[in-house]
């Protein structure tokens, strides 16, 4: 058959492919070329060769020296094998300047390798019955060969990167030096290069040693210790040992990579396994124990084609440095980049600083709107307006009162005070002192407020707890107090303040479990709504809440990005933020443009988003404080497009003042870029690091490092961890913070997160990220909300096992769930254990509560009705009570089962309260459910419903 097009095959039945192989043969005899010509023609009209093969002659009418050409050699190398095909292809494709090129692909069981040389050696040479020996070939062949099924795509492939559009087909690159390496060398390389990548010092790599005339096996599977402690002399005699053995057969999945050391000429091209079955295959050729490299190979929908050819490129680096280096040296000390690109990558994760803040500190900022715009409202809660006049008069009458006892530059000041005007002039008041202050959560366990007034060493708290845990001598002062006491101070001057000065110091959770504090100056925030103000439109005619505890960094950008952009605080009461009805209903009675929350906050409002009638969203949403997932906010656009209501999904830490990055999030991110949470703000810079602090390539998975204008001045009264953490960076010279978050660089200089460096788990010897089992199950329709996490290792590795907390849809089974991650999931990376829950535990920041997940070994069952409430029989109190209880907390709930004990948290507390409300039994308050944290105790109290049951 000739010059006739061939079919496309592929598609979802080539995936099972992954047992073809076949040889490329550039052919420059025209003897040769004749042969192969009339042998193709003869095959192609032999009815006994079409039975097990498909036979083709093209012309093409450009030279073999253009790049389409070698474009076209490449389409044919990847086009699988449908399963309706036969076993066998060959294309002949002949060039008008007197140059072909042979393709033979077959499956194992049709031909082996000895069968492929044969045939290609009998297709070039003249008069060969073609029928007789394809017939033979095939007869000799050892059938059944099954292969492996094919690899995963790897995380580090980023084939979706938005980047310019590139040729479907890209060629082999065929390095330009000549540098020759022992076999074991040349492995021992792509396993370094690949535990970088995959940043495991333990990996998989497929290797084929091929002889001219030899059969070619099987793909071996080696397992390779790559840890940077290991000897570089170790590694080599591991990877030659295991290049000795015999293969094993497996039926596991290929890795990501495979090597093939063969002894062909270079003009021919052997491909060990079809495209979808290794995303990328590193050739290298050579006899007498000495290889070149000699190209690569990739699948376009496993790996991006800058990726492939810079993971050839590294390999072919760490192999120069293992075969020059000296005794002793370690694997830790090969650099997968050379020094120019190191350079290149740590450019791509840089931006830009557009310009300089217009005032030198946060107070200064505010004093400019007081002046400008007097009588605008700046910040108001259920009872209270105050404009910016009355904003920064009261809050220099309370700073006076403060400097006189004991406030002022140098000086931390604690304020503890529930959401309301006083909390935000309390603030503004700290800083007018020249003090930083210090927010403390009156919701915190004493505890954790005695830990903080000590280790700051509070010069003054303002709060309203009768009994806050000031250490002895720390004045207390209440905001009616300091109110009565402004006449007195009247005449008290202010300090000034600077921009290198500390503006706050907020407290994180530390590896330790005793909270440290990061501090913070004026400059850093002021940067940071230079970084944003523009890009996000912020000014004077936006209303923002202030949701989240001013303990947690998030309030930083809420509390300043409105008052430094001139527009409205709207201050949330923290039972409100635990109430998504009634947030939601605040959120459209005040008319917010600007809404700032964590994606398991967002979780209610988007709930009760979908039980409104029409109604106008905020212009702005901003995600931040942990991972989001953009498939949660599906329905959301189906309701507020794009263009009405802008969602940007922004990570950051509190050592590099709340945000670093931004990204939007379109509607048709739902099934894309899961991890992407953008590029750096302006002024701001990533890079991925690797255990040495080295700079890793696009794609390579390391700890994200931050520098630039956000980074915090340091930790409070820890020299020694400051040090560790803020670390001066010996190749860009700057000041760089170790977040302890592992990521990947895009090609287009945008950052994935891919979790914590302590979220990265290992299940019977397999590598777990948490977050993409908990992508899994986020994605399934039936499932509202999710957590994972690891239970059992305290017992040993052989007791570890992954459990899934999820919110469930009403009328989703959990049994359906786990049906349906397995069928996407590997079986270990399947949860053991599925525990639906009404509502996933928030902390008072809004993130997941880890630990008020309840334990497993009192399994909670999915809450009919989907955690509401059902109808319940109102005759018995207690057995009434007792039926709401199970139908939002857990369905073998018992009667004298303690509320916190049976898992129950906040969030829970309100959804219980509203669902005793609805079924009759009044108004029950928070205080009487702490008061009677049972059901029949709490039946004692309230008595029998009132009304009939809500249906």
């Amino acid at each position: 058959m000739t010059d006739q097009p061939r079919p496309r095959t592929g598609g979802p039945a080539a995936l099972g492919d992954g047992a073809a192989h076949g040889i490329v043969l550039r052919l420059t005899d025209p003897a040769r070329i004749r042969a192969a010509r009339t042998n193709t023609e003869r095959a192609a009209a032999s009815a006994a060769a079409r039975r097990t093969g498909s036979f083709w002659l093209q012309h093409a009418e450009i030279p073999f020296t253009a790049r389409r050409a070698d474009r076209m050699r490449q389409r044919e190398v990847r086009r699988p094998l449908h399963d309706a095909d036969p076993g066998l292809r060959t294309v002949l494709t002949c060039y008008p300047d007197g140059v072909a090129d042979l393709v033979v692909v077959a499956r194992r069981g049709v031909l082996d390798h000895a069968g492929l040389r044969a045939l290609l050696h009998g297709l070039t040479t003249p008069d060969r019955d073609m029928s007789a020996l394809v017939t033979a070939l095939r007869e000799r062949t050892a059938r059944g060969a099954a292969g492996r099924p094919p690899a995963p795509a790897p995380s580090w492939g980023l084939v979706e990167d938005e980047l310019p559009e590139l040729p479907e087909l890209v060629e082999s690159e065929h390095p330009a030096d000549e540098a020759e390496f022992a076999p074991e060398v040349a492995v021992a390389a792509a396993a370094v290069a690949l535990s970088r990548y995959e940043r495991s010092a333990t990996v998989r790599l497929a290797v084929i040693v091929t002889e001219p005339a030899g059969r070619a096996p099987g793909a071996k599977v080696i397992p390779v210790e790559a840890g940077d402690e290991l000897p570089l002399s170790t590694l080599v005699t591991q990877v030659r040992t295991a290049l000795r053995s015999p293969a094993e057969e497996s039926a596991d999945a290929l890795p990501p990579v495979c090597l093939v050391l063969t002894g062909h000429t270079p003009d021919e091209e052997y491909v060990p396994l079809a495209p979808q079955a290794v995303p990328l295959t590193l050739t290298w050729h050579g006899d007498e124990g000495v290889v070149l490299a000699a190209g690569h190979t990739h699948d376009p929908a496993a790996v991006h084609p800058v990726v492939a050819r810079d993971f050839a490129r590294h390999t072919r680096h760490l192999a120069a440095q293992l075969a020059d280096a000296a005794p002793g040296r370690a694997v830790g000390d090969l650099a997968l980049l050379d020094g120019p690109e190191a350079d290149a990558v740590l450019a791509l994760g840089r931006t830009t600083r557009t310009g300089a803040p217009g005032a030198a500190t946060l107070h200064d900022a505010v004093a400019r709107f007081a002046r400008e715009q007097p009588d605008a409202v700046a910040v108001c809660d259920a009872t209270r307006r105050l404009t910016y006049r009355e904003l920064d008069a009261r809050a220099a009458d309370w700073a006076r009162v403060l400097v006189d006892r004991g406030a002022g530059p140098g000086r931390f000041v604690g304020v503890c005070l529930k959401r309301t005007t006083d909390l935000v002039v309390a603030l503004l008041a700290v800083l007018k002192t020249g003090a930083a202050y210090v927010p403390l959560d009156p919701q915190a366990p004493d505890a954790r407020l005695r830990h903080i007034a000590e280790d700051a060493g509070l010069a003054l708290v303002v709060t309203t707890l009768s009994g806050f845990p000031a250490a002895e001598g720390t004045g207390v002062l209440r905001p009616a107090a300091l109110t009565a006491a402004a006449p007195e101070s009247a005449g008290t001057a202010l300090p000034s303040a600077g921009p290198d000065d500390p503006a706050y110091v907020i407290y994180t959770s530390g590896t330790t479990g005793r909270p440290k504090g990061v501090v913070v100056a004026h400059r850093n925030v002021l940067a940071l709504l230079d970084a944003t103000a523009q890009d996000l439109d912020l000014g004077t005619g936006d209303v923002w809440t202030l949701f989240h505890s001013a303990a947690f960094d998030f309030s930083v950008w809420e509390i300043w990005g409105c008052l430094l952009t001139g527009g409205r605080l709207v201050v949330v009461p923290h039972l409100v933020t635990r109430t998504p009805e009634d947030f939601h209903a605040l959120v459209l009675r005040e008319g917010v443009t600007v809404l700032s929350q964590t994606p398991s906050a967002f979780a209610g409002f988007l709930e009760m988003d979908a039980r409104t009638a029409a109604a106008p969203a905020p212009r702005l949403i901003v995600f931040g404080g942990e991972a989001f997932d953009p498939r949660m906010v599906g329905t959301w656009f189906s309701r507020h497009p794009d263009s009405a209501c802008r969602l940007v999904n922004m990570y950051g830490i509190t050592e590099t003042t709340v945000h670093v990055t931004a990204r939007d999030v379109r509607s048709w991110d739902g099934h894309e870029r899961s991890r992407c949470v953008g590029r750096p703000l302006p002024g701001w810079s990533v890079s991925v690091r690797d255990n040495r602090g080295r700079p890793l390539p696009p794609g390579a998975v390391g700890e994200i490092w931050v520098g630039g204008a956000g980074l915090a001045l340091r930790y409070l009264n820890r020299p020694e961890l400051t040090a560790e953490r803020f670390a001066d960076d010996r190749f860009s010279g700057e000041r760089l913070y170790r977040s302890g978050d592992l990521g990947r660089l895009r090609l287009d200089g945008a950052l994935d997160h891919v979790g914590r460096l302590d979220e990265q788990v290992k299940i019977r010897g397999f590598r777990i990220e948490l977050g993409e089992v908990r992508s899994v199950l986020v994605g399934d329709p039936g499932v509202v909300d999710a957590a994972v996490v690891v239970e059992g290792q305290e017992a040993g590795p052989a007791h570890a096992r992954l459990v899934a907390y999820t919110v469930l849809a009403e009328g989703t089974a959990t049994a359906d769930v786990r049906r349906r991650s397995a069928a996407i999931l590997p079986d270990y990376m399947v949860p053991a254990e599925f525990v639906a829950l009404a509502v996933l535990p928030l902390t008072l920041n809004g993130k997941l509560d880890r630990a008020a997940l309840p334990a497993t070994r009192r399994p909670l069952t999915a809450p009919p009705g989907g955690g509401q409430g059902r109808p319940v029989d109102g005759t018995d109190p207690a057995a009434a009570m007792l039926a709401v209880w199970r139908s939002v907390i857990a369905a073998d709930l018992g009667p004298d089962d303690h509320f916190f004990t049976a898992g129950g948290n906040s969030l829970l507390a309100v959804r219980l309260l509203e669902a005793l409300r609805r079924q009759g039994f009044g108004t029950v308050s928070m205080r009487d459910l702490y008061r009677h944290p049972t059901p029949a105790a709490l039946a004692a109290v309230t008595g029998a419903p009132l009304a009939p049951p809500v249906a």
